[in-house]
């Protein structure tokens, strides 16, 4: 008998230890609870970490997280407003805020991320399709992007940006208030959305290849006229100072040799106006320089008797007549 009252009270201890564990349930610091019964949420969500009780085995504990949680979209190719197809990959941080409503719309974490998927992939699409490129490229409208002089010509608008109106922050926050509304009723704030990487679809990206070869080739171009120009402006300058300088020297050449000449012309009349016979000897030899540049052995000259090249040939011949 007595050993019957134990095994019963050993059994019953059990059965009270079994009751109470599976009453008795933990939450975390970094999670909340909603506890339901036969499926349906009862009460309010319990949110202090700590030790808490429920009815046993008629009531769930479905742990819920209470951290900020990540978001990570699928890049997925979209057209922008000037129809040029990109590949925009997104993500975003949220939380749960209405553990009850979020439990009784989406029950799990998968489903909260499918659903977010929907949404925010929407307003993403939406938004790309309502700017222009340029608006999602460029960060604000007031930044002020570096401009290299050198780029920009008065009649091109190479190295110049077109002026933008919102700018990529502003469009993300587009996203954010037309995505905000519609997670409030699955119980889900959002805190955040952003622009992870923006590509260019390939065949795209070939023809901005392109764009980008034809643009440098134009700067190149301008760089080639340019110097060109200069090079050609150098070598005319340079033609110009030559041929001043080449016409300075001919004429001090010409000055000096006018000098000169002048001072032998002075120099030989000195010499050959000291006396009659000095003159007479001057003559008779700038008469034979004059012969020797004038006749050769197959010139034929026609000359009068009075001619004054004609008197000393004449007198020669007389005095080889009179020759024995």
């Amino acid at each position: 008998m007595q050993k019957a009252l134990s095994s019963l009270s050993g059994l019953v201890g059990i059965l009270v230890l079994f009751v109470v564990l599976n009453s008795a349930y933990t939450i975390h610091e970094t999670e909340q609870a909603i506890i339901t019964q036969f499926g349906k949420p009862q009460g309010e969500p319990v949110t202090t970490a700590g030790l808490h009780f429920k009815i046993p085995f008629v009531q769930q504990v479905n742990p819920i997280e209470s951290r900020i949680l990540a978001w990570d979209g699928q890049p997925n190719e979209m057209p922008t407003k000037d129809k040029t197809y990109i590949e925009v990959d997104t993500f975003a941080r949220w939380r749960i805020m209405d553990a009850k409503q979020y439990f009784l719309r989406l029950r799990d974490e998968r489903s909260a991320q499918s659903r977010l998927d929907d949404i925010l992939g929407s307003e993403t699409r939406n938004a790309i399709a309502k700017h222009e490129l340029i608006e999602i490229v460029r960060t604000t409208k007031d930044r002020q992007p570096a401009i290299d002089e050198l780029l920009i010509a008065e009649s091109s608008n190479l190295g110049q940006l077109y002026p933008i109106t919102k700018g990529r922050a502003l469009i993300e926050q587009e996203i954010f208030e037309q995505a905000e509304g519609k997670l409030i009723d699955f119980g889900i704030e959002l805190l955040d959305i952003r622009f992870k990487r923006i590509n260019y679809n390939e065949t795209v990206r070939q023809e901005i290849y392109a764009r980008m070869i034809s643009e440098r080739q134009q700067i190149a171009e301008r760089f080639r006229s340019e110097g060109a120009g200069e090079a050609a402006r150098i070598i005319g300058k340079k033609e110009r100072d030559l041929q001043e300088i080449e016409s300075k020297a001919y004429k001090t050449i010409q000055e000096i040799q006018g000098q000169a000449d002048a001072e032998a012309t002075q120099i030989y009349a000195e010499a050959y106006n000291q006396s009659p016979a000095s003159a007479a000897f001057y003559e008779f030899q700038k008469t034979l320089e004059t012969y020797e540049s004038v006749i050769s052995s197959d010139t034929t000259m026609i000359l009068t008797t009075e001619s004054e090249l004609y008197r000393y040939l004449k007198s020669a011949s007389l005095e080889k007549q009179q020759t024995p």
